[in-house]
């Protein structure tokens, strides 16, 4: 019986060096786009369904939306939290979107979901950009 070894290569798909962190910033400004670039159109739509229900669940909760400060460092952690929500934030941000102080308990658990919405984003965009180059299968 004769064996046949098959090597998996790492290497970027392409020479392009902006080719290699095109799904990073894609999959960062609009959630899910990052894996729909590579090819994965499933895990693409869980993701936009999931992070976009997240964040405009934090926002009909009247979550805050931060803004970039240089005082609390809880304030400036929240808005690089935030920030990873990409066109989500932008859009929030220019329409004002954001809930008063925390007033109601569910203001506080809509921050919270605006905030974890913004970290899983960016974990997938990172996620995105591993299978663009070839490292994740």
């Amino acid at each position: 019986m004769a064996s046949t070894k098959v090597q998996v290569s790492a290497k970027p798909q392409s020479s392009s060096p902006g080719f290699a962190y095109s799904a990073l910033i894609v999959g960062w400004l609009v959630p899910g786009a990052g894996h729909l670039m590579s090819g994965r159109w499933v895990r693409a739509l869980l993701l936009f369904l999931s992070i976009s229900a997240m964040f405009w669940l934090g926002i009909a909760m009247q979550g805050n939306l931060f803004a970039p400060n240089t005082g609390n460092i809880l304030d400036m952690l929240g808005f690089v939290g935030d920030l990873g929500n990409g066109v989500f934030y932008a859009i929030g941000r220019i329409f004002d979107l954001s809930g008063p102080l925390v007033q109601l308990a569910t203001a506080d658990y809509g921050t919270k979901f605006i905030v974890v919405a913004g970290l899983l984003n960016f974990v997938a965009a990172v996620d995105a950009h591993n299978l663009r180059i070839g490292r994740k299968r």
